[in-house]
C-alpha cells in the first residue's frame, strides 16, 4: 500500500475521501470541528505540492436526498478558516461543468463536494455512481477512518478506477497505526471497557477481545441485560429480551478464556429519562420498582477503577451511563479520570466511538489519553479482526 508522504501532488487532482461528519447547532454552525481537523494534515499535503484538492465525504444519515439541514455548504466557512483560504463548494457536482471548473482551477484550490449520501447510489455501493465520482479526479486518498468499514461507492468502489494512483490519508495511516499497537505490541494487563445502550451491536467485538484483554468492562445500558440474564431484577431498566441467553453465553465465553469479566455490581437509578427525576442508588440486582439504572454506582466504580488502574494497556468504547445529563454523569466521568491517570503511569490507551470521544472531551481529558479514534464502529470492526472495504479497496 502506497504511503501519501511518497507522492509528489504537484499537477495531480486528488479526490480525498474525509469524514466531515460533525456536528451542527440549530444555526447549522459547526459546533465541534474535530473530524475537520483531522483530515487538514491530509489536505494541505497536496495542495502545498501543488496540487488540487477535491473532497468528498457524508454528513448526518438524510435518506438519499436532499435536506438543507444535511448539506455540506454548512462546512464550508470552517473549513475555509482552518485552511486559511477559499474553498469552493460544488452542490451539481456530476454535471460537466464541475470537471471543467476542476481542471481550469489554479494549483493549490481546494473544492468540497455536496453531501455524498444526498445519492441513493451512494450507500447502494453503486459501481456507476463511482465512476462518475472518479471522472473529477486523477488520484483518489481515503482519508475517512470512521468510514472504512462502509462498502459505500465513495469509500470502496470508487478505488478501482484508480488503479495504482491511490493511498490513504495521513489521518488514516495514524488510526491503524494506533489500532495495530494494541492488538500486536500490548502490554499486560490489557482492560477493554465496552458500554453503550445494546449487546447486538457489540457481540462480535466482545467475542474478539476475548482473545486480547485480561479484563473487560462492561457497563452502560448494555449492563443490564447482563444483569438480568444472571436472575437480577432490574425494574423499568434498558433491556435486550432477545439477548438474554446470549449474555448468559459471553458469560461462560470470558470464564472460558480465562477473561476477567467485570459487570457493575450496583446502580444509580431514575423514576424517569431526566435529569430532574427521583434518583436513588441500589445493588444492580435489585433496582427498585418503577425505577431505571441510567449510571454505574460508587462500589462499581471503584471495582473498575481498580482494574483500570492496574492495566498497561486500555481500549474504550461506549460510555458508563448517561452521561449528558450532570445526575447521570460520575461513572463515565470517573473512569475517564482513571484511564487518563492510568495513561499518564505509562498506559496506552485507545479511545473510539462518538459517545466515548464526546465524553472524554466533556470532561477535558481529550489530551489525557494516547490516542482518540475518529470512528467507533470502523475501530470495533478492526478489533473484530473483520475486513474493512474501504481498506482492501486502496490494498487491491
Amino acid at each position: 500500500m502506497k504511503k501519501i508522504s511518497n507522492i509528489n501532488f504537484s499537477d495531480k487532482i486528488a479526490l480525498i475521501r474525509v469524514d466531515f461528519n460533525v456536528p451542527l447547532n440549530n444555526d447549522l454552525i459547526v459546533t465541534d470541528n474535530s473530524r475537520i481537523v483531522g483530515a487538514l494534515d491530509t489536505i494541505n499535503y497536496v495542495i502545498k505540492s501543488g496540487g488540487k484538492a477535491v473532497i468528498l465525504s457524508h454528513l448526518g444519515r438524510p435518506k438519499g436526498t436532499f435536506e438543507s439541514r444535511f448539506s455540506l455548504i454548512n462546512i464550508v466557512d470552517e473549513l475555509s478558516k482552518l485552511l486559511k483560504q477559499k474553498v469552493v463548494f460544488l452542490q451539481n457536482y456530476l454535471e460537466t461543468f464541475a470537471v471543467e471548473k476542476i481542471n481550469n482551477s489554479n494549483p493549490g484550490s481546494v473544492f468540497l463536494l455536496e453531501n455524498m449520501r444526498f445519492n441513493k447510489n451512494e450507500k447502494l455501493g453503486c459501481v456507476s455512481f463511482a465512476k462518475d465520482l472518479a471522472r473529477l479526479g486523477n488520484w483518489y486518498i481515503n482519508d475517512a477512518f470512521g468510514t472504512l468499514h462502509r462498502d459505500h461507492a465513495s469509500t470502496s468502489k470508487i478505488a478501482a478506477f484508480f488503479n495504482n494512483k491511490k493511498c490513504v490519508g495521513f489521518l488514516v495511516e495514524k488510526e491503524l497505526l494506533a489500532l495495530k499497537s494494541v492488538m500486536k505490541n500490548t502490554n499486560r494487563p490489557v482492560t477493554a471497557i465496552i458500554g453503550g445502550a445494546k449487546i447486538s451491536g457489540k457481540i462480535d467485538v466482545i467475542r474478539s477481545l476475548y482473545n486480547i484483554v485480561d479484563n473487560l468492562i462492561i457497563g452502560g445500558g448494555m449492563a443490564y441485560s447482563f444483569i438480568k440474564a444472571l436472575g437480577g431484577e432490574i425494574s423499568n431498566s434498558l433491556v435486550e429480551e432477545d439477548k438474554l441467553n446470549l449474555a448468559k453465553e459471553l458469560v461462560l465465553e470470558a470464564n472460558n478464556k480465562n477473561v476477567n469479566l467485570l459487570l457493575p455490581i450496583d446502580s444509580v437509578n431514575g423514576s424517569e429519562f431526566s435529569n430532574d427525576c427521583l434518583i436513588n442508588n441500589s445493588d444492580i440486582y435489585s433496582i427498585p420498582k418503577e425505577f431505571a439504572g441510567f449510571d454505574i454506582g460508587e462500589k462499581s466504580i471503584q471495582l473498575f477503577c481498580a482494574a483500570i488502574l492496574k492495566s498497561k494497556t486500555i481500549i474504550w468504547n461506549g460510555p458508563m451511563g448517561v452521561f449528558e445529563m450532570s445526575s447521570f454523569e460520575n461513572g463515565t466521568k470517573k473512569v475517564g479520570f482513571a484511564v487518563a491517570e492510568a495513561t499518564k503511569n505509562g498506559a496506552f490507551s485507545l479511545i473510539g466511538g462518538g459517545d466515548s470521544v464526546a465524553a472524554i472531551k466533556k470532561f477535558g481529558l481529550n489530551n489525557s489519553v494516547s490516542y482518540v479514534s475518529t470512528g467507533g464502529g470502523a475501530m470495533l470492526k478492526y478489533l473484530e479482526g473483520k475486513n474493512l472495504p474501504g481498506l482492501c479497496a486502496i490494498e487491491d
